[in-house]
């Protein structure tokens, strides 16, 4: 069946909220950006302090939830009627996870975390040789982000998809309560938690716009002669919001999709002159080694909340990671939830946590790796170049690798062009939900609506980058978590009533939870399948 030809606009209930929430909190962030980030950066180390266990506590049980979901009985549910078929081929879905998921933050972090781990981690005592402060460095990166990241980006996508495509309930963050809320999540309190989510994805793509224009800039200051500084950060800022609005406005299928499969490409070309250029025995040992050592010590890993002199450091990575990831997961899972109709519950755990999971794993180990080994063989050289600047790491392990004189500006180039691309899919991809989000659920939005937050994204980016703000979203972003923690409870004990409805057990076993019709809003129309064309209606 095609999609509703007629597209519905914006939710007044949820948008007008959302930019009224945004301007207020913009408002102060421009007029006292030093007392923001002081105010915010409080908030969030009071609540990485007192509940930091129960992000630890969520992450860990996410993870084994989601394996007993996809090894389990109902492994072959899909997400969508019985008879439908994925929308998207494997491949184009994989490409567009992994540019939606984390692309762009492994670009930056696949040196520079191993490097800072290296430097200094509490499982590397200062009596400790140099390879196993590098194993434990790598097994560190593992660890942030891997299945515990990507198992919560994965069981939100999956729920989400699971109601919408299954129950026709509408895919924004209001359902994830229905349990709890029945049809009330169609008022007041449903349209507050689409304005937390809209809120949310807002605060981290136009904190990682400003973070990656940085990291674009120093980037061309490594190729050229180019000027680093505000201006042009900027400048870059508004080339990703014309170019990224610009991919949003051609639809999912003719400019995720295909800006996402681009950047598979070039990953792989990048990966490749790392791998062979590079010690490649040592790495293929080095990853080997690290794998092992990450699963050997995934269960007390999982559960280690740091004693008091170790305090600071969990605070600084894990429980950093723990609340980014979470306060990541509504845009993330809405993205991965639409673009997943069709897939089976056991497909979709195994494609959007085991596979990504280990492509990370080969990246950090090709990057993160090649970094270790430079650092072992020349003390200092990278651990300095991350002091000056996190950004920088990445460049300057290309330039100290024994390249062929033409390979290193091209390995250059395709990192430059690559934080770009992702960051154009990044941005795309968020814009889309939150467009999604306040049109309640619609997963068609108007163009024109595209549009407007495309640009309205990207307008917020370079104010806060301009203002000195962006330390302040983030940790607003990541402070947003703890709620979250609450919504992930309500949505496994939702999710567990809804697959009642496909269990096998006699009637009288199964939950009620959908068992009664439960229709979405009035005004809303019936559930329907994904155009297996892609088209996309206009507006």
């Amino acid at each position: 069946m095609s999609p509703d030809s007629t597209p519905r606009g914006q939710v007044p209930e949820v948008a007008w909220p959302s930019v009224l929430v945004l301007v207020l909190f913009l408002m102060f962030v421009w007029s006292r950006p030093d007392q923001a980030a002081e105010a915010f950066g409080a908030l969030r180390e009071r609540i990485e302090t007192s509940f930091g266990w129960a992000y630890v506590l969520l992450t860990t049980g996410v993870l084994v939830y989601l394996l007993r979901l996809g090894l389990g009985r109902f492994r072959h549910v899909r997400l969508g009627a019985d008879d439908s078929r994925p929308e998207f081929n494997t491949v184009s879905w994989f490409a567009m996870l992994f540019s939606a998921g984390m692309g762009i933050g492994l670009i930056f972090w696949s040196i520079a975390e191993p490097i800072e781990h290296f430097a200094s981690n509490p499982f590397a005592g200062p009596g400790e040789t140099d390879s196993r402060r590098a194993h434990a460095a790598l097994r560190l990166t593992f660890f942030h982000w891997g299945l515990h990241a990507w198992g919560v980006f994965a069981l939100m996508g999956l729920a989400l998809g699971y109601f919408s495509f299954r129950h026709g309930l509408p895919m924004t963050l209001r359902t994830t309560l229905y349990p709890v809320l029945g049809q009330r999540i169609y008022g007041p309190l449903g349209h507050a938690v689409d304005v937390f989510a809209v809120f949310g994805t807002v605060a981290g793509v136009a904190t990682s716009l400003g973070l990656g224009a940085q990291q674009i800039v120093v980037g061309l200051g490594e190729l050229t002669d180019l000027e680093v500084g505000l201006s042009t950060e900027l400048i870059v800022v508004a080339l990703i919001t014309v170019l990224g609005t610009a991919t949003l406005m051609a639809g999912l299928r003719r400019g995720i999709e295909n800006l996402s499969n681009v950047n598979l490409g070039l990953t792989v070309m990048l990966a490749a002159i790392l791998l062979l250029a590079g010690p490649t025995l040592f790495l293929v040992n080095l990853g080997v080694h690290g794998l092992g050592e990450y699963l050997q010590n995934l269960i007390g890993q999982s559960l280690w909340v740091s004693p008091i002199e170790e305090a600071g450091w969990h605070r600084t990575w894990t429980l950093f990671y723990w609340g980014w990831w979470i306060s990541w997961a509504p845009f993330v899972g809405i993205f991965i939830a639409r673009i997943s109709y069709g897939r089976t519950i056991g497909e979709f755990v195994l494609g959007v946590l085991v596979v990504p999971t280990m492509l990370t794993l080969l990246w950090l180990t090709i990057f993160g790796g090649t970094a270790l080994s430079l650092e072992l063989a020349s003390p200092g050289v990278l651990v300095d170049a991350v002091v000056e600047h996190e950004a920088v790491a990445l460049f300057r392990t290309l330039q100290l690798l024994p390249l062929a004189g033409w390979l290193v500006p091209l390995a250059l180039t395709l990192v430059v062009v690559l934080i770009g691309t992702y960051f154009l899919t990044s941005m795309a991809a968020a814009t889309y939900v939150v467009n999604q989000l306040i049109a309640g659920g619609e997963t068609h939005p108007l163009r024109r609506h595209r549009l407007l937050w495309g640009i309205t994204i990207g307008a917020i980016g370079g104010s806060l980058l301009a203002a000195g703000g962006l330390e302040a979203i983030q940790a607003v972003a990541i402070a947003a978590a703890l709620p979250l923690v609450l919504v992930f409870g309500i949505m496994i004990y939702g999710f567990e009533g809804g697959l009642a409805a496909d269990s096998p057990l006699p009637p009288r076993r199964r939950a009620r939870l959908f068992s009664r019709p439960h229709p979405a809003h009035p005004e809303d129309p019936p559930l329907v399948a994904v155009d297996p064309d892609g088209g996309e209606p206009g507006g």
